[in-house]
């Protein structure tokens, strides 16, 4: 089991399998969010496979603001090394205490700004 792997994500994914927001646009309920730096990754919905759980969302902050999928045991391996900074290796972590809301209801700049890219 990846470190990512937890009851609170599997709860949070449980009735939201892949597709199942397809068309949705900002009414679509992000269950989860991961972090590392600038880097996030908004979950919208996901189904376990073997070990793993492919997930669907947006990720921001990275080369580009795009929609995709991700294995959550791909997103459990990145790391920042910043030892020579003096901050060690950082890694993803789940937003904790998070509650599954609309896209459009998240104070995210750049997520508004992404989605504001399909409107009519």
């Amino acid at each position: 089991m990846c470190r990512l792997q937890t009851p609170q994500l599997e709860e949070a994914l449980n009735g939201f399998p892949l597709y199942s927001q397809d068309g949705k646009g900002k009414e679509a309920i992000c269950r989860a969010i991961f972090a590392i730096g600038s880097a996030r990754w908004f979950i919208l919905e996901g189904d376990r496979e073997g070990d793993d759980t492919i997930m669907f969302g947006i990720v921001i902050g990275l080369l580009e603001d795009e929609y995709g999928y991700v294995s959550l045991k791909e997103l459990s391996g990145v790391e920042l090394d910043l030892t020579s900074q003096g901050y060690g290796k950082l890694q993803v972590r789940q937003q904790p205490n998070f509650k599954p809301t609309a896209l459009k209801n998240l104070c995210d700049d750049r997520l508004q700004k992404f989605l504001a890219r399909f409107e009519d």
